[in-house]
């Protein structure tokens, strides 16, 4: 390690002033628009240099990247940390590699009748500038991933990671600076302020990903100059748990998408709808695979901190709401996590309907399970609250499985497990309504920093200018041919 990347480790903590990282992104952002006009569009070698420099940087840091996150967040295993943000990186990085000149070639479209003899075709081009607002629960995917798109498309970017998670911040900054002509790809660091004023900068396009609230703020801001923008909230992603499927099946996949990262990630169940009389079955089969996941909890190097002393505070207050109302409450806890910032897995049982539990997201090891009387009435209650980020669904049957697609709206689903859908490169990926817009991932993300631009090319003749003024017979003639009379 040597450069920027290791003055970053070296002083992680130590945040840039507000003044100084706020010109900064101003001076970042005219250099990369005056390089871009200059250069014009990079062809599909110099961006798979850029994309391959990208791999290598992460690579080559994958230690220390581990290891800053952990201590952003109190602790967080660096298995899990490789296992879903290092692995899909990298994979993400490869798969627009490998696919780049096949997205890359212009695409054939068909030509009207009335314009013939002519041809007819898209071609993407870089929009020029993109900015990447990342937040901290996945601090490394939710940045590499869409740069990877962005660097895919031929754009050049600018990243401003989450001040909650400001090790990584710099160390992603300081490992960029390193790998990277700051023309090419900058990370800006800083508090509320910077990202506010980093959203305000005239991008191409901006891409963030954070809470609702603070997305509808980063929208608004953008508005100014009319930048087009890719919001990826969250949201209640519900979880239908048929009664034909398995009871020991449901509980592995709801705990396993469930409690990774403590409950951290925006496409985590929020909720389950399940049978009432299966209710209490369900909630102790997820605590015992809970249990077989973490056997332990506050010294367990596989069981993730809460992000923050607020974020605790939150979940724990939520938790003793449920309480005093009456909903039953269980836990995998079998020793004292306080100290550690961690909340064992805990399952509530019908907590009331207006509780924090079930008005807002949770984003903590922490899931209601909501008695549901039928099908009909699960429905009832998903297409009650906003759309989801994600739904669920867990049954072996073809007609409630067409019954649940065909009545809900969601931003991606997976069937038969959880959260898988988010790590397919050949899917988009992307909420719907107060759960974002805009979506990308592979081909999709390449497009969504891309314009793509109609091209017509005039034949040996142009048709359509026979039907020019001065108008007459031949006119009609044509009118009454296209109106199909």
């Amino acid at each position: 390690m040597d450069g920027s990347a290791q003055a970053a480790t070296a002083n992680t903590s130590a945040p840039v002033p507000p003044a100084h990282a706020g010109s900064e992104a101003e001076l970042l952002f005219a250099a990369q628009k005056r390089a871009f006009a200059e250069a014009g569009p990079p062809g599909a070698t110099r961006r798979r240099a850029l994309l391959e420099r990208l791999e290598k940087a992460l690579l080559s840091y994958r230690a220390e990247i581990a290891r800053a996150i952990s201590e952003d967040f109190g602790h967080r295993s660096s298995d899990e940390t490789e296992l879903l943000e290092l692995v899909p990186s990298i994979k993400a990085i490869r798969h627009a590699r490998s696919h780049l000149g096949r997205w890359m070639r212009p695409e054939r479209r068909r030509v009207a009748l009335t314009m013939q003899p002519a041809k007819a075709w898209v071609e993407y081009q870089p929009l020029g500038v993109i900015g990447i607002i990342s937040p901290w629960n996945y601090p490394l995917f939710l940045a590499a991933s869409p740069l990877a798109d962005a660097l895919a498309a031929g754009n050049r970017a600018m990243i401003k990671p989450s001040e909650l998670t400001p090790r990584f911040a710099n160390l992603i900054k300081g490992i960029v600076t390193e790998a990277f002509d700051p023309a090419d790809v900058a990370v800006v660091t800083g508090g509320p302020d910077i990202a506010e004023a980093f959203s305000r900068l005239p991008f191409d396009h901006l891409l963030f990903t954070g809470s609702t609230s603070v997305g509808r703020k980063v929208m608004q801001a953008a508005a100014a100059n009319l930048t087009p923008v890719t919001l990826e909230l969250g949201g209640k992603s519900p979880v239908v748990v048929c009664p034909d499927y398995p009871t020991a099946k449901a509980a592995r996949d709801i705990a396993f998408g469930k409690f990774v990262n403590a409950g951290q990630t925006c496409i985590a169940p929020d909720y389950v709808l399940a049978p009432a009389s299966r209710a209490m079955e369900l909630a102790q089969a997820i605590l015992t695979e809970a249990k077989r996941l973490y056997p332990r909890i506050s010294d367990n190097p596989d069981y993730t901190s809460i992000v923050s002393d607020r974020y605790y505070q939150r979940l724990s207050n939520a938790i003793e709401e449920a309480r005093g109302s009456g909903a039953t409450v269980l836990s995998a806890a079998e020793d004292e996590t306080g100290n550690a910032r961690k909340i064992a897995p805990t399952i509530v049982i019908d907590p009331p309907r207006d509780s924090l539990l079930m008005r807002e997201e949770i984003f903590g090891p922490v899931l209601p399970i909501v008695s549901s009387d039928s099908l009909d009435d699960a429905l009832t209650i998903i297409n009650e609250k906003d759309r989801p980020l994600a739904l669920y669904v867990l049954t072996n049957s073809e007609a409630n499985r067409r019954k649940i697609l065909g009545r809900t709206i969601s931003g991606g689903v997976t069937l038969n497990g959880t959260i898988l859908h988010v790590a397919q490169n050949d899917l988009p990926f992307g909420g719907v309504g107060p759960s974002g817009m805009g979506a990308y991932h592979g081909f999709d993300g390449f497009k969504r920093f891309s314009h793509a631009r109609a091209i017509h090319k005039v034949g040996f003749m142009n048709g359509f200018e026979r039907l020019a003024p001065p108008y007459g017979k031949l006119q009609k003639m044509a009118v009454d041919f296209l109106l199909g009379r």
